[in-house]
């Protein structure tokens, strides 16, 4: 019986005779590994096409901002978070792009036709994982592209409430602590796809890690230890609430799941009040509406907005993932503790 191969590193041994070649040479090799696919491309986009009725380019640019081409393979991601972290290890050795732009809600997200085709032209497709992209499993079934889920080697928080209790939380990026795997996940998938820029990877790496340690360090520093509690819209702080020593409480587990509903708000409402929480929060992709009723009826301060699920533009408050982490670290401590002034992190 023939011996199975790893995809991500079958196609990086391809890879590994293009490193030493010319910038033009590696980009038309690149180009050719990639040609079989073009068929399969074709077909697929004609099928999503007539299924959907629409008529979106095959051209569709992918995340604002994102950076010119290399020549590099190239690596595609679900939403421009974990873009950003992979394009940290990534360097200029890859190109790193997102399906979805900064902005959108990644939960219920809807792929396009054009998607489709930017998934084939792909070398390296990567996920978030633990049920976040519940879309994407289906998206690529029968695309033949390497996979890789970063969470991957997290140990799963289990959401308690709502119609995914019992599932794991997905949002296990929003730990500095948590996103190190992440991290070290990029490194081995890049490091595979292409195996003579290992190293390189790996000292991003190593340097990407370092500072999401200082950010760790720093906000746990400004932080009560007294038990302090994370009050949000989305329950989407667990990761970073256990790895602080936060309480966390939320209107709702999950976007896209039910949210504010009156119960929901008077639980948030009681919670605060038997808690002397003096700040809550929400985030930048939900309406706030929900979390001002709880507010008011308390007189906590309204924080944020925090951001989760998307950077903003590049021209935004938290255009890349260590930004992001930065700004909200610096809202939480600033309402729960001796952070910087919440206007300093904007």
């Amino acid at each position: 019986m023939a011996k199975k191969t790893d995809p991500v590193q079958a196609r990086g041994r391809a890879r590994t005779a293009v490193g030493s070649q010319s910038p033009g040479a590696r980009r038309d090799a690149h180009r050719r590994l990639r040609t079989p696919r073009a068929a399969a491309t074709a077909a697929t986009l004609a099928i999503g096409l007539a299924l959907t009725g629409c008529g979106a380019p095959a051209s569709a640019p992918a995340t604002t901002g994102e950076p010119a081409a290399t020549d590099g393979p190239i690596v595609l991601t679900t939403f421009s978070v974990i873009a950003d972290l992979v394009r940290q290890v990534a360097g200029d050795r890859a190109e790193v792009l997102s399906l979805t732009k900064p902005g959108v809600e990644i939960h219920g997200y809807e792929p396009t036709p054009s998607d489709l085709v930017r998934v084939h032209e792909a070398d390296l497709v990567m996920d978030n994982g633990l049920g976040l992209e519940r879309w994407f499993k289906r998206f690529v079934a029968d695309v033949d592209v390497p996979h890789v889920v970063l969470s991957e080697g997290i140990e799963p928080i289990d959401i308690v409430s709502g119609e995914y209790s019992g599932r794991p939380n997905p949002h296990a990026w929003m730990s500095p602590t948590a996103a190190k795997v992440y991290v070290d996940n990029a490194v081995a998938a890049l490091s595979d796809l292409s195996p003579e820029d290992a190293e390189y990877f790996a000292a991003n790496g190593q340097a990407f890690k370092a500072e999401l340690d200082e950010l760790a360090e720093r906000t746990a520093a400004e932080l009560p230890d007294d038990g302090a509690a994370l009050v949000t819209c989305e329950g989407a702080f667990s990761y970073l609430a256990r790895d602080l020593g936060l309480q966390e409480h939320s209107l709702w587990p999950v976007n896209s799941d039910v949210e504010g509903t009156p119960q929901q708000i008077r639980s948030q409402i009681e919670f605060v009040k038997d808690n002397d929480v003096p700040a809550v929060f929400c985030e930048s992709t939900v309406n706030d509406g929900a979390q001002q009723q709880v507010a008011a009826a308390t007189g906590a301060e309204l924080l944020g907005p925090l951001y989760v699920d998307s950077l903003s533009e590049q021209d935004g408050p938290v255009p890349d993932f260590l930004s992001l982490i930065s700004h909200d670290l610096d809202v939480i401590s600033a309402g729960l503790g001796d952070g910087p002034d919440p206007g300093d992190a904007e």
